[in-house]
């Protein structure tokens, strides 16, 4: 109760500035749990995709993966089944290589969504929590330049206390907005990485199975 009770006057004590910094944070960790769910969805279903994925590539049923790509919402999916249907139109490694960069370029934009959005708001918490500083030392200097002289001291000492709590919630927004930022965004560069690594696998499979074809027709 009394952790509660410091929590409320530390908040009634920051002043107008307070509740804009709560809604930035909220905003913030709105956006990161939206993104870390997203991601994480993702990270699993290309994880089970790719094992399917892989068995109809030993198989050599390309259609079978342009079908699964179609009813699956795996990103790995689209990415293999590019590089297939390019086959219908060119056996070039360049060709098919081009095709599934096309479409890691495509999904790029998707696992990026927002996330940029973190660090801004970092930011925006950081510059409110200097602002309402300043406005709150303003506003208490111009209070004692026509206080008794006796109680400009104390006076003074209040009113600096009261100015900086809007700097200290400013940074305790913006720390985990920046933390989230960083884990968000390595989440993203290890996806991507794993989709292009998943392209070059299969990439190497198809110029495998196309050599080795033909091979036998020769």
């Amino acid at each position: 109760m009394d952790f509660l009770n410091t929590i409320i006057r530390f908040f009634q004590d920051g002043g107008a500035f307070m509740f804009p910094i709560s809604i930035v944070l909220a905003v913030g960790l709105a956006i990161a749990l939206d993104r870390f769910l997203f991601l994480s969805k993702t990270r699993r279903a290309n994880q089970q995709a790719m094992g399917e994925i892989q068995r109809m590539l030993n198989s050599e049923n390309y259609d079978g993966i342009s079908q699964y790509a179609k009813t699956n919402d795996a990103t790995v999916a689209n990415l293999v089944a590019a590089g297939v249907e390019r086959l219908n139109y060119s056996k070039s490694r360049e060709d098919i290589e081009y095709a599934m960069e096309e479409s890691v370029v495509e999904v790029m934009p998707r696992l990026e969504r927002r996330t940029a959005y973190l660090a801004t708001l970092a930011n925006i918490a950081t510059l409110l929590g200097l602002l309402g500083t300043i406005i709150g030392l303003i506003a208490a200097f111009s209070a004692v330049a026509n206080a008794d002289p006796s109680e400009k001291a104390s006076l003074l000492s209040q009113s600096i206390s009261v100015a900086m709590n809007t700097t200290a919630f400013g940074l305790i927004a913006a720390i985990p907005l920046l933390m989230c930022h960083s884990v968000i965004q390595t989440k993203t560069t290890d996806i991507i990485d794993s989709l292009e690594a998943a392209g070059v696998k299969c990439l190497n499979l198809l110029s495998l199975r196309h050599s080795m074809n033909k091979n036998t027709e020769d």
